[in-house]
């Protein structure tokens, strides 16, 4: 995982650069700029051999003018304060693009869960929450899955919870099991706006869908489910990647297939019939369009002058840096960011949320309907914005989030 701090320092420039362009107050600009609240907490457990280990872990709640807090929680061993803060101010500008009544956050625990047994990875977690416990709640600061946490992750935040409170409170969470009042089509959500977004990129650069090349890096749940989307739409898969490595194929590949064997083996490498080739060389491999959706900063200065895709559609959070920003936009290539391409798994985290307080349960055509409805809508909002003012795309969607964050702020003034 990249430099928390070069992250943050990225945020807080396209930040900057939105507030220039929108001439925000200076006062409104510095408020935006500063999260609400860090927490830091050491969390003892004891490991399954007796012994006794303390890990860190953080909750950054960054802005709620627009609502309660909302953004994932993340188990890795590289996590920073750093890191989570700009991933908590990116949440802010995310839940305003798709205009969910929502603010943002972020948590992490710095540890590695590849090395943890599931007992252990459930004492953490219900430790973590009940140190957090005050600072979230269903009106407050609802969190979800991320790096290394699912939904069995969530179903213990959740109990540990309403253990607490005495009675269930299935809505502190979202990106629960279905079985405890999670949405259908949650699991696949990001992945499924991420296909939307392809879609309506081929539309607006008049390139069929059906044919298409795609390249992916990062083969985890929102990499691999969006190759199959994109593949059941008709879109060729040529590349996809994970921690290990990656495989080409001129001819396309089968993502299902890929998939199973990934689950056999532990990777994409060495699947029969394709090239073995390193994340590095699949950023630059010839296609129409690029995902990545593995971690931050990985398209940067020293390698986005040989991107060769059409489009690139931001999977992960905060993969492409300022600088690698402006060499595309210079080369032509259009950029979708991550604040709109990847904003379905808060989207369906929303409409879990609000099937939850109304205990509901929707239908999965029903979520994905509303899911559509809401990027489509998203995206011809950022592109107009984009055309507006002669900018990326990712610059208009910071205009359009920013300028939906400041009026809040605005409207609701600085009491007392």
């Amino acid at each position: 995982m990249s430099s928390g701090r070069e992250f943050l320092d990225s945020a807080l420039s396209q930040l900057k650069k939105a507030a220039e362009v929108l001439n925000i107050e200076p006062g409104i600009h510095l408020y935006m700029q500063n999260p609400k609240r860090t927490l830091i907490v050491a969390i003892p457990i004891r490991m399954e051999n007796g012994e006794v280990k303390v890990f860190k872990g953080v909750r950054v709640q960054h802005n709620n003018a627009r609502g309660p807090y909302k953004g994932g929680i993340r188990y890795h061993p590289n996590v920073t304060v750093e890191e989570v803060t700009a991933l908590a101010m990116l949440m802010t500008w995310k839940c305003a693009v798709v205009d969910l009544p929502y603010g943002g956050a972020k948590g992490g625990v710095v540890c590695n869960p590849k090395e943890m047994t599931k007992t252990e990875l459930e004492r953490l977690t219900r430790r973590y929450t009940s140190m957090i416990y005050e600072l979230i709640g269903p009106y407050v600061d609802i969190p979800a899955p991320d790096v290394y946490t699912d939904a069995q992750t969530m179903a213990w935040i959740m109990d540990t919870y309403s253990q607490i409170r005495g009675y269930q409170v299935p809505e502190v969470v979202t990106g629960k099991p279905v079985s405890l009042l999670g949405s259908l089509g949650r699991n696949e959500a990001t992945s499924r706006g991420v296909a939307i977004c392809v879609r309506e990129t081929a539309k607006y650069l008049n390139k069929p869908l059906k044919g298409a090349t795609v390249s992916i890096q990062g083969f985890g749940n929102v990499g691999s489910n969006a190759a199959c989307i994109l593949y059941d739409m008709g879109a060729k898969i040529v590349a996809v990647s994970d921690s290990k490595g990656g495989i080409y194929s001129r001819d396309g590949l089968n993502p299902y297939r890929v998939l199973e064997h990934k689950n056999a083996t532990g990777s994409v490498i060495n699947y029969d019939g394709c090239q073995n080739i390193t994340n590095e060389e699949l950023l630059t491999l010839k296609c129409d369009f690029l995902i990545p959706a593995a971690l931050e900063n990985q398209i940067n200065s020293r390698n986005a002058d040989m991107i060769q895709a059409a489009a690139v559609v931001e999977g992960a959070n905060g993969p492409t840096t300022p600088e690698a920003d402006r060499i595309l936009y210079e080369k032509g290539v259009l950029v979708v960011p991550d604040i709109l391409a990847n904003a379905g798994g808060v989207t369906v985290s929303y409409l879990e949320w609000v099937q939850n307080l109304k205990r509901e349960t929707w239908t999965l055509e029903e979520v994905n309907s509303k899911l559509e409805s809401r990027i489509v809508s998203a995206y011809a909002s950022v592109l107009e914005k984009s055309k507006k003012h002669e900018v990326n795309m990712r610059d208009g969607a910071m205009l359009l989030a920013v300028s939906r964050v400041a009026e809040a702020i605005r409207l609701l003034g600085i009491w007392p």
